[in-house]
This record gives C-alpha cells, structure tokens and sequence, in this order.
C-alpha cells in the first residue's frame, strides 16, 4: 500500500471521439475543486486534459457539439485531401486561438505537470512529453492524437511520432515511474473489455518503421496487460478507477452530436456517483 503522503496523479486513457466520456467526467472533478498533483493524457485523454489544465470546464463538449459536424474538425473529406480525418489547421490552431479560445494564460500559471503520451515510430516506444507551454508545443498534443492509418506521421524536428495509444495505452507504470504512487485513472471501455489483436495487414501500412509495426501487432497483448495492472491496483487501494459500467457504443469518429452528448453525460454522471468514494480515497 502507498502512504498517503505519495503524490497524486490523474491518467486519462484516449478512445478518439470516445474521449468525451472523460471530459464529463473531468467537468465534475473542477465543480467539485478535485486537484491532482500531476496530470498525464494519451490521445483524446490528453485533448481533453488541456481544458482541466486550464480550469475551462464546458469547453470541450461546447466545441464537439458546435464542430463535431464541421468537415474541418474531423471527416473522410480531410483524411482524403490532407491526409489527416482530424483537420491540423482548424483543430490545433483556428479553433483554440480564435473560435473557442484555449486560456494560455492559465495553462501556464498552473503550476501542476502535465504530461502527453506519442509513440515515437522510430523505436515503437512510448515518449512522454511535458508541456509547459502548449501554443509552442501544440504537435506534441497533437501527435499524442494522430491515429495510425488515420494521419500523417508527426515530424518534430528530427522525431517522428503518432498516436501514444500505439505503445502506452494507460500509461499508470510511468506515472508511478515519475513518483505519483497514487493515482486516478478515467478509462474509456468498460471493465470487461479486452483489446482483440491488429489485424496484420493493416500493421504493414508502416513496414519502413519495423519498431513501429511490432508495436502495433502487440498492442493488444500490453492493453490487456495493463488493464489487469489496473484492476491490481485498484484492489491493493493505490488505484481508484472511473470507467464506463457498460459499453460506450459510440465510434471512434462519431459526429452525431446527440451521440456525443449521450456519451459526455454518462462520464458526468459516473463521476457524480463515485465522488463521496472518491473524496474518501483522496483522503485516506
């Protein structure tokens, strides 16, 4: 068992549109004040991170409600045309700094760590970025999102980088590998799900990246292996765990926006369920 004094983490598992799920959940925990001592987001988790980062509770259904329909925030029709089903320009740049502005200013006077998974296709291996200023940073938030087969590989300088999802799904280990003993994770899928392996012919998309390809055929073998970490965790206390009771039912790229609604509110209203839970876990 921890001690209570161990530092406090929250993990936020990504799941693409399925993500809206943890941004109810997180539209709870700042009603309630609930802080962490470090945060850390893979994917839509680290989307929807930035907006706790920054104190703005609302904002991330406020804007997939308005865009979720908007061939400009996610379509076949960007994935055809430039590549990526997420539009870079209109995501990560002309929404957060002039359609539903993102509060630098707050970001960076927040003096809690936040962190963002990518997997670099390089090694196949997870890197961790923390972000201390997320306009300068932003490709590392939206590497951290770049679905494989979906997106263009991310180029940083002399890195190259995709969806964290790729190599650490959950990543609890390395949170408590950087000293957060104590942690609470937002997962996506229900307790009873288990990742299916990749289908190999897709993995063969990135056969010049053979670190990368492995990483994606085993992706389900180190999901599964850290689902059950998890639930170890959260036996011996030193995990407590929000997940959705059943599955979400929702895909990846939905953009129905009562489907996105649906799925923000059922993350609302699972948190409101387990807070007093919560607060008593916080505080033991």
């Amino acid at each position: 068992m921890t001690k209570k004094n161990e530092k406090l983490g929250l993990v936020l598992e990504g799941g693409g549109v399925r993500g809206i799920y943890t941004a109810g959940v997180l539209d709870r925990l700042m009603e309630e004040g609930i802080s962490f001592d470090g945060v850390i987001g893979v994917s839509a988790g680290a989307i929807h991170g930035c907006s706790y980062m920054s104190g703005q509770r609302g904002r991330s259904i406020r804007y997939y409600l308005k865009y979720s329909r908007d061939h400009r925030f996610m379509s076949m029709r960007s994935f055809i045309t430039t590549g990526n089903v997420v539009g870079v320009d209109f995501c990560y740049h002309e929404l957060p700094d002039r359609l539903d502005l993102y509060d630098h200013d707050a970001f960076l006077k927040n003096p809690i760590p936040f962190y963002v998974v990518c997997t670099d296709v390089k090694t196949g291996k997870p890197f961790y970025k923390r972000m201390t200023d997320m306009k300068k940073e932003i490709d590392y938030l939206r590497a951290s999102a770049s679905l494989p087969y979906f997106s263009r590989i991310v180029k940083i300088g002399e890195e190259r980088y995709l969806d964290g999802g790729c190599a650490d799904s959950i990543p609890l280990k390395a949170f408590e590998e950087l000293g957060y003993g104590r942690n609470l994770l937002i997962l996506t899928r229900d307790g009873s799900f288990r990742k299916k392996p990749e289908k190999r012919f897709l993995s063969g998309f990135y056969h010049r990246y053979p670190a990368f390809k492995k990483a994606l055929e085993k992706r389900h073998e180190c999901y599964n292996e850290q689902v059950e970490y998890v639930c170890k965790r959260e036996e011996q206390g030193d995990a407590f765990v929000i997940r959705p009771s059943s599955p979400l039912r929702i895909g990846r790229l939905e953009k129905n926006p009562n489907e996105i609604k649906r799925v923000y509110d059922i993350g609302y209203a699972d948190c409101e369920k387990q807070i007093g839970a919560l607060k008593k876990w916080i505080s033991t």
